[in-house]
């Protein structure tokens, strides 16, 4: 069990409701279907299908627990997934998940549960890429320029090329992840990512490995319309009736 992936699923989907408030659970973004079933299913079954992985911890919100435990009983993978559960913070609940892991887990790799696109290449990529240097993510290059403002005035407009746009998974050494967390919770820091954490130890260099435009964070109704299509077109894709794109 050399690599463990860590999936937090604990979030109320806030952004999914049109009329705002809480989601329920079959509204929690999560949870939502794609081609009839939860987005969650189709993340883990990326990573289960991976080599390099030994295991996927799935975080979940309390009151979700009996029935993802239900769900995930009534699915085959080609590796363990269990469930831990998470906290009120995808920080709390990524940190509730590393504390359940083996000793003898040496890297681990934090994913978006709603990242379902990922290629299995890109995340062997980020493995690879983490055991070399300590930490890796998965990050893209914006296409957009990007203004620095203040107060709604632009201040300056950033070079693109020393930008990137992080996306997940983002794998590192167990105990520098640890060591992360630790640190961040005596500071009471709380970090947009993991990568944030991790830097500030300024121990190790963050390596980027390329993402791509297809490894969307499903966030917003809109970006469901944009999953079914992306599905329907990584489905011919492997059937062999249509060619690989970004």
């Amino acid at each position: 069990m050399n690599v463990s992936v860590i999936l937090p699923a604990a979030g109320l989907g806030t952004r999914m409701k049109t009329g705002g408030g809480e989601a329920t659970a079959a509204e929690r973004k999560q949870f939502m279907l794609l081609d009839g079933e939860p987005i969650v299913l189709h993340t883990i079954r990326k990573f289960a299908s991976c080599a390099e992985v030994g295991e996927v911890v799935l975080a979940v919100r309390p009151e979700d627990r009996e029935r993802v435990e239900e769900l995930l009983a009534a699915h085959s993978f080609a590796k363990p997934v269990r469930v831990v559960e998470g906290g009120e913070t995808r920080q709390q609940s990524v940190e509730n998940a590393l504390a359940s892991l083996a000793p003898e887990v040496a890297l681990v790799a934090v994913h978006d549960a709603v990242r379902p696109f990922i290629r299995p290449a890109t995340i062997s990529l980020a493995i690879e890429a983490a055991r070399e240097s300590g930490a890796a993510i998965v990050g893209i290059v914006p296409v957009d320029t990007v203004k620095q403002v203040h107060l709604h005035k632009v201040r300056g407009t950033l070079n693109r090329d020393r930008l990137v746009l992080a996306q997940t998974p983002q794998v590192f050494r167990a105990d520098l992840l640890r060591e992360a967390f630790a640190r961040a919770r005596e500071d009471e820091f709380t970090g947009t990512d993991e990568s944030s954490l991790v830097e500030r130890l300024e121990k190790v260099e963050v390596t980027v490995v390329p993402g791509s435009d297809r490894n969307i964070k499903i966030t917003k109704p809109s970006d469901i319309d944009l999953a079914h299509l992306f599905l329907r077109e990584e489905k011919e894709r492997e059937a062999g009736n249509a060619p690989l794109e970004d």
